[in-house]
């Protein structure tokens, strides 16, 4: 049986596309790669992909592709990995950017988590990879 490796992309739906890339580019600090305007904002994640859509234009089916139609409406979840030293330098960027955080805590059987909301009310969370047992 074939299993894979990894996740290629993640996708969050946020409607205000233009306030969501304040946040993931110039907050967070990751390259914006695609840009359809009113559609979809596409972030490189280090080997990954972040995807943003419109979820009222991802419902029609694509243009000139054969992606079907999907999306999905209310606030979604994301996780991040991050050190511990990042961890206190994303809270301070956080802080210093206005930018509540909801949650900072150690997880019982070890590792930290830091969580926020983006513009469009997912939850974004910042954790050690070791939550999950991951190196």
């Amino acid at each position: 049986m074939i299993s894979p490796a990894g996740i290629l992309e993640t996708v969050l739906y946020a409607e205000d596309l233009q306030r969501s890339t304040i946040f993931y580019r110039d907050i967070i600090g990751l390259e914006c790669s695609q840009v359809e305007e009113g559609r979809h904002v596409f972030f490189k994640c280090g080997n990954q992909m972040l995807l943003l859509f419109n979820p009222r234009k991802t419902v029609e089916p694509g243009k000139g592709l054969p992606v079907p139609p999907h999306g999905a409406f209310g606030p979604g979840h994301v996780c991040f990995r991050a050190m511990a030293k990042e961890l206190i330098e994303l809270r301070r960027q956080f802080e210093d950017s206005g930018i509540a955080i909801e949650a900072d805590f150690e997880w019982p059987g070890g590792g930290r988590s830091i969580y926020v909301r983006d513009p469009a009310g997912n939850s974004v969370e910042f954790a050690e990879p070791r939550i999950w047992g991951l190196p």
